[in-house]
């Protein structure tokens, strides 16, 4: 747990960088998220850091919040408290409050099943969940800002969460996910490789999906659209699930539009 804690804390302090400077101006700047600036995709983190926590600490109080969240419109309610105060103001709540989660999420046996909204989940793949969603959020405030963010080897977390979501990606869109599997070999930022399903056997030799590690994990966090990405998809079964692959909850995510954004070729 405390790995995968300080890999969390270290995704809080990469995120904080970016807004920490802002001026009001600059936390209401627009993401690529339609109808979200940068101060709602804070508050999203913050609102969902404290949910964590709670979830953590006290499973009967989550389960009430659930319904009481879920009556005042699901997500959409993670942006107003964040659009009800100062940038400033925002990002000392969200630094006191991920803290209060990464102190809860120490004490935790991995083994512990934790409640969501959804399946439980383990302890710690359940802080690994907060490391994808703050690298995703991120990454819309990056791209608002137009700013510099090196990938680090922590994308092998969110690249985890991507190769094990395939089967959830099938069902939020009502698809029979197809018995073939999908070999992943990515390059992660240090030059290493990482790899999932394999080695391909010749059977299913087609099947493959190779490129960069960020490239992948901006296609499962749907913060990329697959065709301005250099990912190399070999393969029905892996052109199909690359097409829908969606690492977080919810219902079938928008995704970004061809052309919106570019890696680098």
């Amino acid at each position: 747990m405390d790995a995968i804690c300080d890999d969390l804390a270290a995704e809080h302090h990469s995120l904080d960088e970016v807004v920490a400077t802002l001026d009001e101006d600059g936390w209401s700047r627009a993401t690529p998220a339609v109808g979200w600036s940068i101060r709602d995709q804070i508050s999203h983190l913050w609102f969902f850091d404290q949910r964590a926590a709670m979830a953590l600490r006290d499973s009967d109080e989550f389960a009430a919040d659930t319904e009481q969240l879920i009556a005042a419109g699901g997500t959409a309610a993670s942006v107003a408290p964040g659009r009800a105060m100062t940038g400033s103001q925002l990002l000392k709540e969200w630094r006191a409050d991920r803290e209060i989660l990464l102190s809860l999420a120490r004490t935790v046996d991995p083994a512990t099943r934790i409640p969501w909204y959804g399946p439980s989940m383990g302890a710690r793949s359940f802080i690994t969940a907060r490391l994808m969603e703050t690298w995703a959020h991120g990454q819309d405030v990056v791209d608002a800002l137009g700013a510099n963010r090196p990938p680090t080897s922590r994308l092998r977390h969110v690249a985890h969460i991507g190769v094990r979501a395939r089967p959830f990606s099938y069902v939020i869109n009502g698809k029979e996910m197809p018995e073939v599997p999908v070999h992943v070999a990515l390059t992660a930022p240090d030059g290493s490789a990482w790899e999932w399903d394999g080695p391909a056997s010749d059977s299913v030799r087609g099947d493959i999906v190779n490129g960069t590690a960020l490239d992948f994990c901006l296609v499962v966090t749907q913060r990329r659209h697959l065709a301005d990405t250099s990912l190399q998809i070999e393969g029905a079964a892996a052109t199909e699930w690359m097409s829908i692959a969606q690492a977080f909850a919810g219902e079938p995510g928008n995704g970004r539009v061809p052309g919106q954004f570019t890696t680098g070729r």
